[in-house]
């Protein structure tokens, strides 16, 4: 694991995993949300959000979790060594998201951009959502089977698989005393 992307429907625990895994590896994370989004919440422009990917996956080590335009997407997974796809049944990705959304009223939550509303954003995660079956399909799986055959693939389907994968998956960095 030195080149992961982490990905998968609005509020299925990206963020929290990710940094999870940053924590346990010592690889610096880079949550998408923080190169498509200016810090008053507005949109980059795009040249400015390439180039920035780009540079990550240049990098020898990294975790980038999100999606992101979709040919930067297409990107990190062929250049990923790591793919992890959470894939939590729908109930609890709009639990997650409303659960989002209750924290949110009193802490920013885990990745969120700063300057962004979290209640606007808790809209649109409701609004992706219901589109989510468009794309994170059985074709999508496919996808991902045949791209990852010189790569790691897990695929997260519970919220026991979820918050057990650091501890089942990573080897911890050490630290020299």
């Amino acid at each position: 694991m030195k080149k992961i992307t982490v990905f998968g429907k609005p509020g299925s625990g990206k963020s929290t995993l990710s940094k999870n895994l940053a924590s346990a590896t010592g690889i610096q994370l880079h949550p998408l949300d923080s190169i498509v989004y200016k810090k008053d919440g507005e949109l980059v422009d795009r040249k400015t959000y390439d180039s920035a990917h780009e540079n990550i996956l240049s990098s020898d080590s990294w975790i980038i979790d999100g999606l992101g335009p979709i040919e930067s997407f297409n990107k990190r997974l062929d250049v990923a060594d790591t793919l992890i796809y959470i894939d939590l049944p729908y109930r609890d990705s709009y639990w997650l998201v409303t659960k989002r959304l209750l924290k949110g009223l009193v802490v920013k939550p885990e990745g969120w951009p700063d300057g962004s509303s979290i209640l606007k954003g808790t809209l649109a995660s409701y609004r992706t959502l219901k589109l989510c079956p468009k794309f994170w399909n059985d074709d999508f799986m496919k996808k991902l089977e045949a791209i990852s055959t010189n790569k790691s693939l897990y695929v997260i389907r519970s919220m026991s698989e979820l918050n057990a994968f650091v501890e089942n998956h990573v080897e911890f960095k050490t630290t020299n005393k």
